[in-house]
């Protein structure tokens, strides 16, 4: 099932450290790590992806593997049954590396990688493979950020395009909604080694970005003052050398919708305040919603298609 990983990749799922987590199990093994998985591959879903960003899904979509497991605990977490529940299909790293190969001859205009974090080694070899094998469409790394540095290391002249989550800034609402604590100032580094590796955006003749760096941040109700140290921090950091997809979808589902500050969705004054606040800092690179982004029919269904 390992064919395609080399020593120091098998290493990596013994005491697995590829996340701050770093809760060390033996998922080569069997064992069972913070993320809810072992070293055995599990999707839930591979297809063409019409929801993405514009530059993402284009007219053909994004060629989308959606991994189960994570190693967030978001508490509105939309893709609960994958990420929580455990659903999909087990396949090999072999198998993976034929998925890579089938989204490209359906058209898609990337490989878009969705919480990958924890198969890291596994999709490093199986890039390699498909790569060897003609996949020549761009890898896009769809993240939650919260991530070690080294592991995405591991990711290194395989990634064209890194899309990650920047969630949150303040400590307590990060341990409050993803038991993250520490996750600002590990997505931070993480955000800051994707743009190391590709720290230019670059567009092609579509459209379509091939190399570059989109960083993703959900607004939520009532953290305002959250959202704008976000959005200052990546002003300070990286200007328009970053692109910004603010976004407004979020959905009250169940059991977040329990907790009286989180039951509703964003405003619409809330969410125009940050977008000006946006441009006020120069972030005029990116994209923005309106309407209709947060409804329950934009959760994909998992049910094995592609896999």
């Amino acid at each position: 099932m390992y064919i395609l990983l080399d020593r120091k990749e098998i290493e990596q799922l013994q005491s697995c450290h590829l996340c701050p987590r770093e809760c060390g199990a033996d998922r080569l093994n069997g064992e069972i790590g913070y993320c809810g998985m072992t070293s055995v591959l599990r999707a839930g879903l591979a297809y063409l992806h019409m929801w993405e960003e514009p530059v993402i899904s284009g007219e053909r979509g994004s060629g989308t593997v959606f991994f189960s497991g994570c190693n967030m605990k978001c508490r509105y977490c939309q893709n609960a049954d994958i990420s929580f529940n455990g659903a999909g299909k087990d396949i090999s790293d072999d198998r993976l590396s034929v998925i890579f190969m089938e989204l490209q001859e359906k058209g898609a205009h990337n490989i878009n990688l969705v919480t990958p974090t924890h198969y890291v080694p596994q999709i490093a070899g199986a890039l390699r493979a498909a790569k060897a094998a003609g996949l020549h469409i761009p890898v896009v790394y769809n993240s939650s950020a919260y991530e070690n540095v080294s592991t995405l290391r591991m990711l290194d002249g395989l990634v064209d395009v890194f899309l990650p989550d920047l969630k949150y800034y303040d400590t307590e609402l990060s341990a409050k909604l993803s038991d993250a604590p520490d996750y600002f100032v590990n997505a931070a580094k993480a955000v800051a080694e994707m743009v190391k590796q590709q720290p230019e955006v670059i567009p092609d003749e579509d459209g379509i970005m091939v190399k570059g760096v989109i960083v993703r941040h959900l607004v939520l109700p009532g953290h305002s003052d959250d959202s704008k140290r976000i959005l200052e921090h990546l002003a300070a950091s990286y200007g328009n050398n970053v692109w910004l997809s603010l976004m407004d979808q979020y959905t009250p589902l169940r059991p977040i919708s329990k907790m009286a500050e989180m039951s509703r969705r964003v405003s619409y004054d809330e969410y125009d305040d940050l977008v000006g606040y946006a441009l006020s800092l120069g972030l005029d690179k990116g994209f923005i919603q309106e309407g209709g982004a947060a409804e329950d029919s934009f959760i994909p269904l998992f049910n094995g298609e592609g896999i």
